[in-house]
């Protein structure tokens, strides 16, 4: 049972966890797993990661509609890249509970410096405004679908920080376009891993609910924002600057709790 603070805490943290998610179309588990834990105080980290997974999904399916309605969704590059990813989320939700709670935290923040710098390092690349899943490239959709939704069940995370860059690496749409499509995976990622978690006792629904209510808010929010961001690199930069923030704060917090 969350008492009061929990309560307000939660609901701030989801609308922050939202707007990461309108915004950038990630980062969503990025901060949430964080904020469950040094925040909230979720003690457990797999608890976290399960949570974290089911109010990500449902955040991400605001988002999903405030993008659609922006014309920012290439429904097929999404559904394909979902679709290969459920498998990849489950088995890596399967190997995750598995494996130290402080390491996964610990692993996290290293993956997540690395995807920064390579977001970071083709911040200037526009893209291809009529981008979407073609013959030539589905294949390659494919591919980068599997490896995301391995690495998001593994973390326990909506993936939204691999899926984007996944979807510009595979077809090279804009980074908007990238940031509406990816919502579609982080969903059904979260959902997957969320449902794995679960069967094995690992989420906090009253949590989870706190952190959904607080989260439609700032979905809306940081769809918004997203639009008037869309021109240059600054979602881009945007996107990069918050995974190296977090990474730092959970790099110091897990590295500590495994050295000490």
């Amino acid at each position: 049972m969350l008492d009061t603070m929990q309560w307000i805490l939660g609901a701030l943290s989801g609308g922050l966890v939202g707007f990461s998610l309108g915004l950038v179309g990630g980062g969503g588990s990025i901060l949430a797993v964080p904020l469950m834990v040094y925040l909230v105080g979720v003690s457990q980290p797999h608890v976290a990661n399960g949570t974290s997974a089911l109010a990500v999904a449902a955040n991400a399916a605001t988002g999903l509609f405030q993008h659609a309605r922006a014309a920012n969704v290439r429904w097929k590059a999404g559904l394909v890249f979902a679709a290969a990813g459920i498998a990849g989320a489950f088995a890596g939700s399967t190997a995750g509970k598995n494996f130290d709670g402080q390491g996964l935290l610990f692993l996290f923040a290293l993956l997540m410096i690395v995807v920064g710098a390579l977001m970071l390092r083709s911040r200037k690349d526009l893209g291809d405004e009529g981008a979407d899943l073609t013959r030539g490239n589905a294949p390659k959709v494919g591919a980068y679908g599997l490896g995301a939704g391995l690495v998001s069940g593994f973390f326990g995370i909506g993936g939204g920080f691999l899926i984007v860059p996944g979807l510009i690496a595979a077809t090279r749409m804009p980074m908007i376009a990238a940031v509406g499509t990816s919502l579609v995976a982080v969903t059904a990622f979260g959902l997957t891993t969320a449902a794995n978690y679960a069967f094995s006792g690992l989420v906090n629904w009253e949590l989870a609910l706190v952190f959904v209510i607080g989260g439609v808010l700032g979905s809306y929010l940081g769809t918004i924002t997203a639009r008037r961001l869309s021109g240059g690199g600054q979602l881009k930069t945007v996107f990069a600057i918050l995974i190296f923030v977090v990474a730092a704060y959970m790099f110091w917090q897990s590295a500590a709790a495994l050295w000490l």
